[in-house]
């Protein structure tokens, strides 16, 4: 069984309970398969990066495995701007946030509803230097863990929804970001749009920011945010402190 998200956003939860932890979130015209339902709750794989979790059977549209291939195979469209609305019939409006996927739109099958976008879209892959800018949509977005939109994102939804809208494809989790790329040896080999990674006491990989030009990081930590970036780690000069202790320099594009 396959499935396409219909709402702007689904919470995408570790267990089938609404007091579950919720892990990421699915957005709207994001599409996966369904790998096992129990009465009201469907465990999904998603497409875009093979993440998994539990979402609401209430809260997604089935569509057919030729559907979902064929989703598959197109070129991913997005919406670019911090919130638009798709609209259809009878005056109907649905706000949809940034990198909500307008991919299905053509697609008759699929767009049963008839919904239609008339807003700024993205597609392809973008320079390099466009990532910083993509990143600063989301500064001063609230930190909130699972989260992958400006009304709330955790540290590495943050950095996969500004790269997909760029055109690279990366993991959800921070650990899992850390393992692709190239590692950089020292923070003088890196440019603007690497990802630098953090562990804690334990050496487990915690958190990821992008990197600025002369030693700066954008990243959620309470709020998506900047800050300086030493061979230590983030430096908070607000606290004056270092705040996250750095582990490995990425460079993914």
């Amino acid at each position: 069984m396959f499935g396409i998200c219909n709402l702007s956003s689904v919470p995408l939860r570790i267990e089938p309970n609404d007091r579950s932890e919720i892990v990421s979130q699915v957005l709207f015209g994001e599409h996966f398969k369904v790998l096992e339902r129990i009465k009201q709750w469907a465990r999904i794989k998603m497409q875009f990066d093979d993440y998994e979790g539990w979402i609401d059977t209430k809260q997604y549209q089935t569509i057919t495995e030729s559907n979902y291939n064929q989703l598959s195979e197109d070129n991913i469209v997005l919406n670019s701007d911090l919130i638009d609305y798709i609209t259809g019939p009878n005056n109907f409006m649905m706000p949809i946030p940034l990198g909500a996927s307008l991919s299905f739109l053509n697609n008759p099958e699929i767009n049963t509803e008839n919904y239609d976008f008339e807003g700024m879209k993205i597609s392809g892959i973008k320079p390099k230097t466009n990532l910083i800018n993509t990143a600063f949509m989301y500064l001063h977005a609230p930190y909130l863990w699972g989260g992958k939109t400006p009304f709330g994102v955790d540290c590495s939804g943050f950095t996969q929804m500004v790269y997909k809208l760029n055109g690279y494809p990366i993991l959800r989790d921070a650990s899992q970001q850390a393992l692709q790329g190239d590692a950089l040896s020292f923070i003088e080999e890196s440019e603007a749009g690497d990802l630098a990674f953090f562990d804690n006491e334990e050496g487990k990989i915690i958190h990821v920011g992008i990197i600025m030009d002369d030693n700066y990081i954008i990243h959620a930590s309470g709020k998506v945010r900047i800050d300086r970036l030493d061979h230590l780690g983030i430096y908070n000069a607000e606290t004056n402190r270092h705040t996250h202790k750095l582990r490995v320099i990425k460079k993914i594009v």
